[in-house]
């Protein structure tokens, strides 16, 4: 089977690993996770960061930092994975569903301000939502499959009304907006480093910005809002700490990120000349004010006379290939049925056309060709004409 993303770890994994066992640093304390946070911020182009044990965790943690708190709302596209919404739930507060644009699927800014416009109002400082009469808290934009959303507008619309900006980048490490590097975008922004993404701690995440009470803040919080030495906890805190073994990973992945990201990149393109004779079909988004890092890369089924995703997922699979569906979109879930939301034009639109392919950092040109040769067979001899 072609799988359709796995870590490349034949780098210095296992010697980082072996120094965490011989020096006995396996759990939160240790020199790794310090190298960590500080080559994350190189990369990312932020000052300050802190390193979580899931991207999810930091997530909620940056929302916590900005303010966010029970009966908030917080802005976010629904077409995302549904973390996204469950960090905006864990901290009380409820998701505010906007479409995301057809150029990039991101965040729609030409919706949100209309809607900010007309829907909400300000009282004593405060953005509040009309008809539900809760506050409005935070920003928090997704840089949908490492396609940063277009952050200038965003940045003008979070000035304009006075919120914070969360940005969600779980994948977008390597990319760049308007040639800029990702962490001095938002308030805070947030990195994951699961199996599937370009780099990988085995799980873990990252908080980074370039405030530096406001990143502190967050570190204090995640570790438990301990002062000093003693049991002394001055708020409720959370045990959100990246281990020293997951930092040790992440620190060999990183020294290989831009290799990583090139070759995400040259699978995306492959793609696109393997399939650029094949009607039916469109390309994932690209814009011309920003470079994806490509997390992951596919195809949209156009003409309603192909196959349908999943069952594209089936035939690939008897071929020995590995491809799935992608997210369907947050307003469609059953946990947030009931959470507001605007039209959602793009979101329904997509979600159930998209068919991920692998891209794997170590797909071999061989698999590559593999993988095209049965996409084209399949969908040149369906029923489409």
């Amino acid at each position: 089977m072609i799988p359709i993303a796995v870590p490349d770890t034949s780098g210095n994994e296992a010697k980082y690993l072996q120094e965490c066992i011989e020096t006995n640093f396996v759990s939160t304390v240790g020199p790794f996770v310090k190298k960590f946070e500080e080559q994350i911020c190189i990369e990312s182009d932020a000052k300050y960061g802190v390193a979580t044990c899931s991207g999810t965790a930091g997530l909620h943690l940056a929302l916590t930092s900005v303010g966010v708190t029970r009966d908030d709302l917080v802005i976010m596209p629904s077409f995302t994975f549904i973390a996204s919404a469950n960090a905006i739930s864990q901290c009380g507060a409820v998701p505010w569903l906007f479409d995301v644009s057809s150029e990039s699927w991101t965040l729609d800014v030409v919706q949100l301000r209309t809607t900010l416009i007309n829907e909400t109002e300000v009282f004593e400082k405060n953005l509040f939502h009309k008809s539900t009469g809760r506050r409005v808290a935070a920003i928090l934009p997704v840089y949908t499959l490492g396609h940063p959303a277009d952050m200038e507008q965003v940045k003008n619309l979070a000035e304009e009304f006075n919120l914070p900006i969360v940005a969600d980048a779980a994948a977008g490490l390597g990319s760049r907006y308007r040639n800029q590097n990702l962490g001095s975008l938002a308030d805070l922004t947030v990195f994951s480093f699961n199996g599937n993404k370009t780099i990988t701690s085995g799980g873990g995440g990252m908080v980074v910005g370039n405030d530096k009470n406001l990143v502190e803040y967050a570190r204090h919080l995640s570790t438990t809002a301990r002062v000093g030495e003693e049991y002394h906890h001055d708020e409720i805190g959370f045990n959100y700490r990246l281990t020293n073994i997951q930092a040790a990973v992440g620190c060999a992945q990183i020294e290989r990120l831009s290799e990583f990201v090139e070759k995400k990149r040259y699978i995306d393109a492959e793609y696109r000349k393997h399939f650029s004779s094949l009607g039916g079909i469109k390309f994932f988004p690209r814009t011309h004010w920003a470079t994806s890092a490509c997390w992951f890369t596919g195809i949209t089924i156009e003409d309603k006379r192909l196959p349908s995703v999943s069952t594209l997922c089936k035939l690939l699979k008897s071929y020995g290939i590995q491809a799935r569906t992608f997210w369907k979109p947050i307003h469609q879930q059953p946990a947030y049925n009931l959470a507001p939301k605007e039209q959602m034009l793009v979101s329904n639109s997509i979600s159930s056309r998209i068919l991920t392919l692998p891209c794997s950092t170590q797909l071999t040109k061989e698999d590559q060709g593999v993988v095209a040769d049965a996409v084209n067979l399949i969908l040149r001899n369906s029923d489409a004409k």
